[in-house]
């Protein structure tokens, strides 16, 4: 029996190097997708909106004129920050469903899970 016998030798290297260039081919398609994506975080009841990509490139920001009280400035900042907290999460969720639906066999829950 050789080496690479079936039941008790050595792994394919090429097969195993065919799978490695698959698995990096459908993570970057799936990292390629989910930057694309946008997703609206949101505060204040809807008062201050924030839209942002899977990529964590920040598309804009819009404010209703009700939520301008000059009296109180922190409450605003407020609202921004909890709309960029919110927008940030739901890009993050983007990316782990992106990965989620890659067939990377065992190594996806090794590396990913």
């Amino acid at each position: 029996m050789g080496k690479n016998a079936p039941g008790g030798g050595q792994p394919d290297m090429s097969a195993l190097l065919k799978q490695a260039q698959k698995m990096q081919e459908q993570l970057l398609a799936a990292r390629a997708e989910a930057d694309t994506k946008e997703v609206e975080g949101q505060a204040g009841g809807g008062m201050v909106k924030v839209r942002v990509t899977g990529g964590m490139e920040f598309q804009g920001v819009t404010i209703d004129p009700a939520a301008v009280d000059p009296d109180d400035i922190t409450m605003l900042e407020d609202m921004v920050l909890a709309a960029i907290r919110d927008a940030v999460t739901k890009a993050g969720q983007i990316s782990e469903q992106a990965m989620g639906g890659l067939d990377l066999g065992g190594l996806g829950s090794g590396l990913f899970g």
